[in-house]
């Protein structure tokens, strides 16, 4: 900073020597703001007041923000008045000091580069502390305490600090939930009025949801045999095709349509999962490629969809008996490296718990809902878990799945933001038919042609909207979900 502008007497003479802090670069920006205001909006798409070291230029900037974003100027005089109040500002040098600031403002061109060399050295702090902790923590060990656990909450910090700059939450003034909610509105606009969350790329299930929203969990439950994997996988892909992202101020890219995928298939392979995918994409049944009995232009079609399907963001993770813990530190791991906007897990009853309850399996499938549900929180992304259902809905006659049918606990029913069941008639008819030539199998035909190849999606829950039905066409030989016909579609 030049001369004449007067350190805070808060902060210790030695402090940059011990510290990584830039009391100047913290002066540069509060100085360039005054100067010229526009400044703070390209500042604030990533600076925040927790950023400063120095707790008065903390209040400053933060006094800023509060003028500016409610149309006033942020003047020394202005901001003289509105934090007269404060503690630490009168010591600081008061309004003396904000004129200082302004008046010695090295160069307001480079004021993006004293931002970001406030929040590069919060970033640095942060990792001190982080670190700090982890030593001392690791010293100390005890049976509570073990290096599995310490590891785990280690690397929540890291991507907490990856994440925002800073690691610790705390509560957050209802102004910045509302801009949250007028940037999910203006998203949805933006889209000609259609979706605030990721497409799951089937219209008639966006219409009723809304696409798939930040922070939601939403599970997918069927009986075996009822496509909820291939409903699971098809979302994902669809996610993955229609990823966009936009350049923002801070030079960083935010996604505007689609998203990155991560997929945790516990039950099916890597290999399993590719083929489903190449089957849908390709038009040639599953069965024969993994049968190896197809013709040449079909392996031609297959070699095409796996050149365009290799681009796809979408990431999977197939180690079967995974903890909840385990499931976490991978999503983290998985968002900090490449990016993630969408979690499918199938199936959940097949995640462990933390091996330290010993109150039963229900407790153990409580403790994984609320974990998938403080995961979706915590990295601000929707989660798909699929969920298999309880036996008891095959002993009734209508077979169409109920909340009650969620096996194991009612956690999951409660924990969940969203609960879809798939259910396809087809498959119940199918394993009923009559003694052909008979009036029986007459009436069951003409059931079968009637039901065809639809598939309901039950919204058994929904926090964000209503309950209701949508109907899907599901090709079985390529596993694929797709819209109805308008003429077919009911709600």
């Amino acid at each position: 900073m030049a001369d004449g502008a007067n350190t805070p007497g808060s902060i210790d003479q030695n402090t940059e020597e011990r510290l990584p802090v830039s009391l100047d670069a913290e002066q540069a920006i509060l100085g360039a703001i005054l100067f010229d205001n526009e400044i703070f909006y390209r500042a604030a798409a990533f600076l925040k007041g927790e950023h400063f070291y120095d707790p008065v230029h903390r209040m400053i900037y933060e006094a800023c923000g509060d003028l500016i974003n409610s149309g006033r100027l942020a003047s020394p005089v202005a901001l003289d008045t509105y934090l007269s109040s404060s503690e630490g500002y009168v010591e600081a040098g008061g309004k003396k000091y904000l004129e200082l600031l302004a008046a010695n403002v090295p160069s307001t061109s480079g004021a993006i580069d004293y931002a970001k060399i406030v929040f590069d050295l919060s970033v640095c702090r942060g990792l001190i502390n982080i670190g700090s902790e982890m030593v001392d923590r690791a010293r100390v060990s005890s049976l509570d305490d073990n290096p599995a656990r310490q590891l785990e909450e280690a690397e929540q910090s890291l991507y907490k600090l990856a994440e925002t700059g800073k690691y610790g939450g705390g509560f957050k003034t209802f102004r910045s939930s509302l801009t949250e909610a007028i940037v999910l509105a203006d998203a949805a606009f933006r889209r000609g009025g259609g979706l605030a969350g990721i497409s799951t790329g089937l219209r008639d299930l966006d219409r009723q949801l809304g696409g798939l929203h930040p922070s939601d969990l939403l599970i997918l439950a069927g009986r075996p045999s009822m496509g909820k994997s291939s409903l699971g996988v098809n979302i994902g892909v669809n996610a993955a095709k229609a990823y966009k992202t936009e350049k923002q101020p801070d030079g960083t890219f935010k996604t505007v349509a689609g998203g990155a995928v991560g997929l945790f298939s516990l039950e099916m392979s890597a290999e399993q999962i590719a083929t489903r995918i190449i089957s849908e994409f390709a038009r040639v049944p599953s069965e024969k490629i993994r049968r190896g009995e197809i013709e040449q232009h079909e392996f031609d079609r297959i070699y095409d969809a796996a050149r365009e399907l290799e681009k796809l963001p979408l990431y999977i993770d197939d180690t079967g008996g995974l903890s909840i813990a385990q499931v976490a530190a991978r999503a983290r791991r998985l968002k900090r490296q490449h990016g993630l906007d969408l979690l499918v897990i199938d199936y959940i009853q097949l995640l462990t718990g933390s091996g330290k309850r010993n109150d039963g399996r229900v407790q153990e499938i409580t403790e994984i809902s609320q974990g998938l549900k403080a995961l979706a929180k915590e990295l601000n992304i929707p989660i798909i878990g699929l969920a298999q259902l309880s036996r008891q809905v095959e002993q009734r006659e209508d077979k169409r799945p109920q909340l009650a049918d969620l096996r194991e606990s009612g956690s999951i029913e409660q924990d969940a933001d969203v609960v879809l069941f798939v259910f396809r008639e087809k498959y119940y008819l199918s394993r009923s038919e009559p003694r052909e030539g008979t009036e029986d199998h007459i009436a069951w035909q003409a059931k079968m042609d009637e039901v065809g190849d639809t598939a309901e999606v039950i919204i058994g829950k929904q926090r964000h909207g209503p309950i209701g039905k949508v109907d899907l066409h599901f090709e079985e030989k390529f596993t694929k979900f797709s819209d109805l016909a308008d003429d077919r579609y009911s709600q």
